[in-house]
């Protein structure tokens, strides 16, 4: 009889951690819609069948949203540059998350995802391919893409494409904290135009929901990177900082968290560092902090609550997990139910509305976004992208066909 193998990172007396037994083969699996029982199923669904669909698309491309399973799928695409809280692992290493997010988007709105993990780093490349492979689908999840490449990707996607494009790490993180901020004001009672805010990270993240945040007409907003606050006066800032730079600070203040942080209404933490907690805690009476951080937040939320009226984090064993599972799958649910020909800013902000909305009267401290498995929040989101597509001119689908 042959022992059974152990790995070398394992000891025969260790169990097998549960996270590596469920990822096994992989989490998903392709499945046949249609049944394959004999000869004359195999002549339809192949040959000689398959060519009448093909002659059909060819003859009227429209058909082909209607003939194949374009309208309903989207691919999951990623250069593995900045997966999760691990960074730069390469593409191989960012299959499993990325099929992860292909089950999230089956799971909560019944959308088909392929995971494509790319070997490329070039701009050029990655668009280039992206496009390439776009025909096969209805939208593009960008996913786990390091700045500044990730903004000039996603902007070349937009321009040469006429189906959804959209960074899930950029804006379904920025919806997710809109609508989370948006009730978390009205629970300590502050008016945006009196509230001053610190984002802590200045990557793909902080800056998508600082453009988000701007809408609101808040008192401010200040940006900090790995260097501290981001302004005017500051030299060798990228592109997209200097144009923070020009849009926010108007103080101009400078320094680190200890600095900025006195006083402060909101922080926003998405930059994966640490906030002490004396900076929090010179924050401005009945403060909102949402320390974003995975797997570790940048100030713990414990912590944060000593002087806190609103803590958020994005872990799911604390209250008012910011998740983008609230954003994403009815996001595309919604764009792909109009065919829409991409995400436009009035469809986050419909979105980010309709998610705020759903926590209504029972707002609390622990209770100022819905939960990831509120059944209402996909369908919610779906019909007010829906409705902001058609009202933006992007729909390509009347909304009256859907009812």
């Amino acid at each position: 009889m042959v022992a059974e193998a152990v790995p070398v990172h394992q000891t025969a007396a260790e169990p097998e951690d549960p996270a590596i037994t469920l990822h096994r083969a992989g989490k998903m699996e392709m499945r046949s819609t249609v049944a394959l029982r004999g000869p004359d199923d195999l002549s339809l669904a192949y040959t000689p069948g398959v060519a009448r669909a093909s002659a059909a698309i060819a003859s009227e491309p429209e058909r082909v949203h209607d003939l194949t399973w374009r309208d309903n799928t989207v691919a999951v695409v990623t250069d593995g540059s900045a997966v999760l809280g691990l960074g730069d692992i390469g593409p191989e290493a960012a299959l499993p998350v990325m099929e992860g997010k292909a089950v999230l988007f089956k799971n909560f709105a019944a959308i088909d995802a392929v995971p494509i993990c790319l070997d490329c780093r070039d701009v050029k490349d990655l668009v280039d391919t992206i496009e390439r492979l776009a025909p096969s689908f209805g939208g593009i999840n960008l996913e786990d893409i390091a700045a500044p490449r990730c903004f000039d990707i996603e902007r070349k996607l937009q321009e040469r494409l006429s189906i959804p494009v959209f960074h899930d790490d950029q804006h379904g993180t920025a919806v997710v904290v809109y609508a989370a901020l948006t009730n978390a004001l009205r629970l300590t009672g502050r008016k945006p135009g009196d509230t001053r805010v610190v984002v802590a990270g200045a990557g793909a993240a902080g800056v998508a929901v600082t453009r988000m945040l701007q809408s609101m007409n808040l008192g401010d907003i200040v940006v900090l990177d790995s260097k501290g606050a981001i302004h005017r006066k500051r030299g060798k800032l990228s592109p997209v900082k200097r144009e923070l730079a020009e849009s926010t600070n108007a103080g101009n203040l400078q320094g680190g968290p200890a600095e900025v942080l006195r006083g402060a209404d909101v922080l926003i933490g998405v930059s994966g560092g640490t906030i002490p907690a004396a900076a929090v805690e010179i924050m401005a009476p009945q403060s909102i902090v949402f320390a974003l951080a995975n797997p570790e937040p940048e100030v713990h939320p414990e912590v944060a609550g000593r002087t806190a009226a609103v803590v958020a984090t994005g872990r799911s064993d604390f209250p008012n997990q910011i998740n983008n599972v609230l954003a994403f799958p009815g996001i595309f649910r919604g764009a792909l139910d109009v065919r829409a020909s991409r995400v436009s800013e009035n469809m986050k902000l419909a979105a980010a509305t309709a998610l705020a909305d759903l926590v209504g009267d029972d707002l609390a401290p622990g209770y100022v976004v819905p939960g990831a498995f509120d059944e209402r929040v996909a369908p919610t989101v779906a019909d007010a992208v829906a409705q902001a597509a058609a009202a933006d001119g992007l729909a390509r689908v009347d909304l009256t066909e859907l009812e």
